[in-house]
């Protein structure tokens, strides 16, 4: 009987060592840290997307995650200096957000798993070794525009358009690329394309200056400066009934005019659904980089109103989003 006791005990505290195990591997939290280059809306949403998909996935702030945000507030400096913090914590998984913040993470961090979103061309940026096997630690999402189609979509609102002004800061490869996608269209199509520089955000509102006078239209890429500077770029360009055209969503809601673009928020989502794959086990270096798997219409009649610009109906018809 004795024995029967003491061997009973023993079950008894093997199963509550396991219980207690297995408690402890449960509450197990990971440090997610996230580097941010600037805040504006398109931003934001990718952000607010990644951290929702993670929540969905079973990665819950609070509960199993903790989540270190910071933001470079478009410096390059305070970039780095994020990344080094966060190799120096040993976060977990790094978040970089946008093409500045993905490229010093990349530089900096080599043993810790960097999700990208918000990226233009991340090869051409050095981030990756290719979209289909980004080798190292680092995969995520690309934002690449259809800057042809974006072209396309001003001619279809001006018929007659023949001068388009473009924004851009040179120091940001993914501007710089789209840039060169747009001169290459414009040739195409027969329309003069009129650069205007900026390297930080003081510096918008004179370069919109120089553009409105000389074109019929403008067009803004997705660049992290200018882009964090629109309602300076809408109000000087309105101002002289010039028409924005934007890349992303949430520039139209501020008042740009249209664009063919995609929606951040979902691609926020889609970083997010790689990013459990990777706390789960997955291998960054053998996951594709992604693309956005959908383009919508986003049109600003109350803009277009604004400027006495007429919307052709068949443009109305086809909106997936008007703003009124």
């Amino acid at each position: 009987m004795k024995k029967f006791f003491k061997k009973g005990h023993l079950l008894l505290l093997v199963l509550a060592l396991v219980f207690l195990f297995s408690m402890n591997l449960a509450a197990e939290e990971y440090e997610i840290g996230i580097s941010q280059f600037v805040e504006h809306p398109s931003l934001d949403l990718a952000r607010e997307g990644f951290i929702d998909q993670l929540a969905k996935e079973g990665f819950v702030e609070g509960e199993n995650i903790k989540i270190d945000l910071q933001n470079a507030q478009a410096d390059f400096s305070t970039a780095q200096t994020i990344a080094q913090r966060f190799n120096q914590n040993k976060v977990d998984l790094v978040l970089a957000i946008a093409t500045p913040s993905a490229q010093t993470a990349a530089n900096v961090l080599k043993n810790t798993p960097v999700l990208i979103t918000a990226v233009t061309d991340p090869v051409e940026a050095g981030i990756v070794q290719s979209m289909e096997k980004p080798g190292a630690n680092i995969t995520g999402t690309t934002d690449m525009n259809p800057v042809a189609k974006q072209l396309e979509l001003i001619r279809d609102f001006l018929p007659e358009v023949k001068d388009i002004g473009i924004l851009y800061n040179p120091g940001e490869v993914n501007s710089t690329v789209q840039v060169k996608l747009a001169k290459e269209k414009a040739k195409e199509m027969g329309i003069n394309l009129e650069e205007a520089t900026v390297s930080n955000s003081s510096e918008v509102s004179l370069a919109v200056s120089s553009l409105v006078d000389n074109v019929d239209a403008i067009y803004v890429p997705t660049d992290n400066i200018i882009v964090s500077a629109m309602p300076t770029v809408l109000q000087t360009a309105h101002n002289r009934q010039v028409p924005v055209f934007a890349s992303e969503n949430n520039s139209v809601e501020q008042g740009a005019i249209a664009t063919l673009g995609i929606d951040y928020y979902q691609l926020g989502k889609q970083t997010g659904s790689m990013a459990a794959r990777i706390l789960n086990g997955s291998n960054p270096a053998e996951m594709p980089v992604e693309s956005s798997k959908e383009l919508k219409l986003y049109i600003n009649k109350k803009s277009a109103d604004q400027i006495n610009l007429k919307i052709p109906e068949n443009l109305l018809e086809s909106a997936d989003i008007i703003f009124e």
